[in-house]
């Protein structure tokens, strides 16, 4: 079954959901899929502290806000619908999806976020799901009095150290740098918890376990060394979600999509917008705004092309 749209969005977090409410708002016939619920990664956020206007929101309940709000103008909204391959057909966009399902539409706007980064250290693989994660809101309940380790050292891996300080006895964060990337409000925030310590200069060698995750092994100042945990969280970054597009974008070497100021790829009618674009932050501020701009070129282009239809067959 094929499907025609003006404009497809592939991926619900907040930049998805942005773009979908402006592109609907502008009465484009739009429909936004993503494999999961929408929201994206807000659902593995527990507070949301920095988003201007609101001083404080669960990040649940933000994705529920920003789904309503978009499908209230009229963007159909469709969750649990995994994408297989996206290509190019002359000027359309062909999304076909893992239920066999076809989408057709002139503008295709890309926000299919990433996955977390693996360290790809011996035990990581065999151990996930048995004391590795890479969650600490949908497992840190489940670790509740154990010592755990919290590997990273950006905005992530400090916000859920201190999160995991709910459910355990004490958060060690292993950083493999002498200084945190992390804002200095979250420095000061993980170094006031007196359930945190921090372990810096250190390169993890293991996650050790047998069935279950009894300790993680590191390298520090050229000296092996092991700690005792019931579990490792690792907060490393992301790899975006690029190569679902069967057709070649310019990207940056760890494959973050480049664009231009309005959001284009190199592949005309083709935008990306949030954690899949190269960028310098990785906000929810700025995916909303990357997806609004992205909106507003996309309205542009299909009136263009609709424009260059008519005078076509005139």
């Amino acid at each position: 079954m094929t499907e025609r749209f003006d404009v497809i969005i592939v991926g619900g977090g907040p930049a998805g959901l942005a773009a979908g409410l402006y592109a609907a708002r502008m009465d484009l016939k739009t429909v936004l899929v993503d494999r999961g619920p929408l929201g994206g990664q807000l659902h593995n956020t527990e507070l949301i502290e920095d988003y201007p206007g609101i001083e404080s929101i669960l990040g649940p309940e933000l994705a529920l806000k920003m789904g309503e709000h978009a499908i209230k103008f009229g963007l159909d909204a469709r969750e649990y619908e995994p994408v297989r391959t996206v290509s190019v057909e002359g000027d359309d966009k062909v999304v076909q999806l893992e239920s066999g399902a076809e989408l057709r539409a002139s503008a295709l706007i890309l926000a299919a976020g990433g996955l977390p980064r693996k360290l790809e250290v011996p035990g990581e693989e065999e151990l996930a799901g048995r004391g590795v994660s890479y969650c600490a809101v949908c497992d840190g309940a489940f670790f509740k009095g154990e010592e755990l380790a919290v590997v990273g050292g950006g905005d992530a891996a400090l916000e859920e150290g201190d999160f995991l300080t709910r459910y355990a006895s004490k958060v060690h964060i292993v950083h493999r740098r002498g200084e945190f990337r992390a804002q200095p409000i979250l420095q000061d925030r993980a170094r006031a918890n007196p359930k945190i310590g921090f372990i810096m200069d250190a390169q993890v060698k293991e996650i050790a376990g047998n069935g279950k995750v009894t300790s993680l092994r590191y390298d520090q100042g050229g000296e092996a060394r092991e700690l005792p945990v019931g579990g490792v969280f690792i907060f490393i970054g992301f790899n975006p979600n690029s190569d679902i597009l069967d057709v070649h974008v310019d990207h940056d070497p760890n494959g973050y999509i480049l664009t231009r100021p309005d959001m284009m790829t190199s592949i005309p009618g083709i935008w990306a917008v949030g954690d899949v674009r190269s960028q310098l932050t990785k906000q929810i501020a700025t995916a909303v705004g990357d997806g609004t701009t992205a909106a507003v070129a996309a309205s542009a282009y299909v009136s263009s092309l609709r424009d260059r239809q008519r005078t076509a067959t005139a």
